[in-house]
């Protein structure tokens, strides 16, 4: 409770709401740089693979979420204060894929970061989260200008190699080497490789996996002859809202299926898929499961479209008893 109390005198204090939190501490100041700085790690942590490096929601999971995640950079700063965040971040937003993180972060972090995102990018619009720092685990983060043009997509992958001038080429390997994993990514748009601001355009079919993106094995489309109709209905109500997280393959072993804490369920897991019934995973689609990330899909989904989605995953991952 005690912690509750601080962390709801924090927000108050810092989006000049008033009441009791504000009476609580009539000496409440607005947040330190170490307590947007904690907002900032956790940002980076939970929230950047939607949401963006910098606010903007420019990601792949704009491309295919619906409704897309929120771009803060376009909200406006006297509705959008942190409660408002730190009420998001607390009971999740039905009819989004946004998910209540009650118990992934106490009341304090949500504070914090409600904060940061608030500071960051709906009033000051900074460009970018400064997540490649050497606290990062990125120390002299300017020996890869050689790639930059490549990940922000001033020269498109497109462009042939004949194309490109020596130092070009060397900026081109050392994306798809190493940048790639995160920045982009072959193929489809089903995957959930996140990106800073930058464009959508797709790797040539000779570059799609590099040594460096071993995730992007599960978010390579598959290939199933002889589905029913309601199968493929499926496959692309699984493409348009479920991969993201579970992967194409349905193994939960992509990026961000990885990167979720718990991870992304496996449903091609024995363990896991053995005991499940059709009936199951209808619930667990329509409200969600506590303590994960997974939210409640009854607002985004009808029963006919749930229906289809479970055909699939029987068809494709797991055969489920009907």
């Amino acid at each position: 409770m005690a912690a509750a109390l601080q962390a709801a005198v924090f927000v108050a204090s810092y989006s000049g709401l008033h009441g009791l939190a504000l009476a609580a501490s009539p000496a409440a100041q607005p947040p330190t740089t170490a307590q947007l700085e904690a907002g900032r790690k956790i940002y980076n942590f939970r929230c950047y693979y939607c949401h963006g490096y910098s606010g903007d929601a420019q990601t792949v999971a704009t491309s295919f979420l619906n409704p897309p995640p929120v771009d803060f950079t376009r909200a406006k700063a006297a509705k959008f204060t942190p409660e408002h965040v730190v009420t998001v971040l607390r009971d999740g937003k039905a009819g989004t894929a946004m998910p209540s993180f009650r118990n992934t972060l106490n009341e304090t972090e949500m504070a914090q970061v409600a904060a940061f995102v608030v500071d960051e990018f709906v009033r000051r619009k900074a460009i970018n989260t400064l997540y490649h720092t050497e606290k990062n685990g990125w120390p002299n983060h300017g020996r890869y200008q050689a790639a930059f043009p490549f990940a922000t997509g001033e020269i498109p992958m497109t462009r042939p190699w004949e194309e490109l001038n020596e130092e070009q080429m060397r900026g081109k390997r050392l994306f798809l080497n190493g940048c790639v994993t995160c920045h982009d990514r072959g193929g489809s748009r089903e995957g959930s490789y996140p990106r800073n601001n930058f464009s959508f355009t797709p790797l040539p079919k000779l570059d799609a996996i590099s040594s460096a993106s071993p995730y992007a094995l599960h978010d390579m489309p598959l290939k199933i002859e002889g589905m029913t109709a309601l199968e493929r209905k499926g496959q692309k109500l699984w493409k348009d809202n479920c991969a993201f997280c579970h992967a194409v393959d349905g193994t939960g072993k992509n990026w961000i299926g990885s990167f979720l804490e718990p991870h992304a369920r496996n449903l091609r897991d024995p363990v896991v898929m053995d005991t499940m019934t059709r009936a199951r995973l209808r619930e667990a689609i329509r409200e969600g499961l506590s303590g994960t990330s997974m939210p409640a899909w009854k607002s985004v989904l009808n029963d006919k479209e749930i229906s289809a989605l479970i055909a699939y995953i029987s068809r494709a991952f797991y055969p489920l008893p009907e």
